[in-house]
C-alpha cells in the first residue's frame, strides 16, 4: 500500500492553500456564524474553480471521479482553514448517493460550484449541516434518498456549523448509504486533522513571540515538549488517514475499519492539539475575539460528527475481535 502522495497532489495541496491563505477566512467564518452567507458563497466558487467541488463528482456530470486520496487533500486544506460550509456533504457525500438517481442532474450544478447541497443520514448523522444556506437538502431514510425539509435549527458549539433536524419530503431513490457515509466519515477525518495541525502552527508561532520571565516561552522545555507531543500524534495519524482513503478506493475488506481507525486517531490528535494550544496561549486562548477560539470549536464539533468516537472503536474493536 502506498501512502505517497503524487507530485501533482502536494501542489495542488499547495495551490488550494495558498488560495485560502489570501482570503481572509476567519472574516468569511465570522459572518457565516451570524447567518450572512454572501461572503462565504464567493469564496465557495474560489475553491470551486479550483476544482475541489468536482473531485468526487463521476465525468458525466462535470467532475473528476478523483482517488479518495484527492478528497483526503483537499478536506485537510479545507480543515487548516476552517473553511464554513457543507463541503464533506456537497463534495464527498452526496456524489456517491446521487449518482444513478433520478436526482443526479443536480451534480452538475454542484460540480461546477453553483450550488451547495446537505444531506443527514441517521443514525450517525443526525442534522443537515448548513440546511438554511443550501440549494438542495437530501436525508436518507431508511436506506432511500428524499428530499427534505428543516424542522428546527439547532445550536452547534461552533457557531459556523448550523445543524438542522429536516423532514423527508419525496422519494427518490434506494441508495448505498454505507459507501456514503464512508466517505463522510474520512472527509471528516481530514477536516479535524487539518484543524488540528492549524492550531499546532497558531501555538508554535504564539510560543515564540510570548515573552515571559525575560524568555520567549517557546524556549522552555515544558512547552517544547507539550508541542512535539502534539506534533507526534499529528504525523502518526496521517497514515492511517491515507491508508483508509486508499482502502476504501480498492473496496478492502478492512474499508470500513481503516476508516474508523482513522478517524478516531486524527480526532484525538486534534484534540490534544488543540489543548496543547489552550496551555500555551493561556488565557488569550479562551477569548472569543482571538481567533484560535474559530478552530478549537471546530474541532470540538468535529469531533461528534459523522459517527462519535465511541462508535467508531466500536466498530474497529468488532473487526479484530
Amino acid at each position: 500500500m502506498n501512502f505517497t502522495e503524487s507530485r501533482e497532489q502536494r501542489d495542488f495541496g499547495a495551490s488550494l492553500s495558498g488560495l485560502l491563505d489570501s482570503s481572509d477566512v476567519p472574516t468569511v467564518i465570522r459572518a457565516w456564524s451570524e447567518g450572512d452567507f454572501a461572503s462565504g458563497r464567493k469564496l465557495w466558487a474560489r475553491i470551486a474553480d479550483s476544482g475541489v467541488t468536482a473531485l468526487a463528482m463521476p465525468e458525466q456530470h462535470g467532475g473528476f471521479g478523483a482517488h479518495p486520496v484527492d478528497l483526503v487533500i483537499a478536506f485537510e486544506v479545507l480543515g487548516r482553514f476552517a473553511v464554513p460550509g457543507p463541503w464533506v456533504e456537497s463534495v464527498a457525500v452526496l456524489p456517491a448517493l446521487l449518482a444513478g438517481t433520478p436526482a443526479a442532474d443536480q451534480l452538475s450544478a454542484i460540480a461546477a460550484g453553483e450550488a451547495l447541497a446537505t444531506v443527514s443520514t441517521p443514525p450517525h448523522v443526525p442534522f443537515a449541516l448548513d440546511a438554511t444556506a443550501a440549494d438542495a437538502v437530501f436525508v436518507v431514510d431508511g436506506g432511500r434518498l428524499a428530499t427534505a425539509t428543516v424542522s428546527m435549527e439547532h445550536r452547534s458549539v461552533d457557531r459556523a456549523r448550523r445543524l438542522a433536524t429536516v423532514s423527508a419530503r419525496e422519494s427518490i431513490a434506494s441508495v448505498d448509504a454505507q459507501r456514503a457515509f464512508e466517505l463522510g466519515t474520512l472527509a471528516t477525518a481530514a477536516q479535524i486533522l487539518g484543524a488540528g495541525q492549524a492550531v499546532l502552527e497558531m501555538s508554535r508561532t504564539y510560543a515564540t513571540q510570548r515573552v515571559q520571565f525575560g524568555r520567549v516561552i517557546g524556549g522552555f522545555q515544558a512547552v517544547k515538549h507539550l508541542l512535539a507531543d502534539a506534533l507526534v500524534g499529528l504525523d502518526l495519524a496521517r497514515p492511517l488517514l491515507l491508508g483508509a482513503a486508499v482502502a476504501l478506493a480498492d473496496d478492502a475488506p478492512t474499508f470500513g475499519r481503516d476508516v474508523s481507525a482513522a478517524k478516531v486517531a486524527c480526532t484525538d490528535a486534534a484534540y490534544r492539539s488543540a489543548r496543547t494550544a489552550l496551555q500555551v496561549h493561556g488565557a488569550i486562548g479562551y477569548t472569543s475575539e482571538y481567533d484560535l477560539a474559530l478552530w478549537l470549536t471546530k474541532i470540538r464539533a468535529l469531533t461528534s460528527a459523522w459517527g462519535t468516537q465511541a462508535s467508531h472503536r466500536a466498530r474497529v474493536l468488532a473487526a479484530i475481535s
